[in-house]
């Protein structure tokens, strides 16, 4: 229960960190909708990483586990940004916070089994 607490701090930090910079750079002007995904996705895996690896360091050597979770999270960024431009593509109406809201939900699911059983478990 712990590791879920914790997951969900660093996930809402991450995705607080995503859905504000999408719109940050939606807004200026300078990336369209699905390019925006990319920079803002990639910041919030950074910040999540490091917030995980203070509540949860595994046995293993940093590199391993930054490579570990990075495996994951590219999975993961790879499954939010696929239901992201899903969602944008077939209803364009759709605000890109309410777009990145649904894909986090799913990828943190994903994110959170692929985490604690693959990068963080001791």
């Amino acid at each position: 229960m712990k590791r879920l607490f914790r997951l969900l701090m660093a996930g809402g930090g991450g995705f607080l960190i995503d859905a504000g910079l999408t719109q940050i750079l939606i807004e200026a002007g300078r990336f369209s909708p699905f390019l925006a995904r990319i920079p803002a996705i990639m910041a919030a895996m950074a910040f999540t990483w490091v917030v995980n690896r203070t509540f949860d360091r595994s046995p293993r050597s940093p590199a391993v586990e930054g490579f570990r979770y990075w495996v994951i999270g590219i999975t993961a960024a790879l499954l939010n940004y696929a239901i992201y431009s899903a969602l944008m593509y077939r209803a364009p109406f759709l605000q890109p916070v309410v777009a990145v809201t649904f894909a986090s939900l799913a990828a943190m699911v994903y994110s959170f089994f692929g985490y604690s059983r693959f990068v963080f478990r001791h």
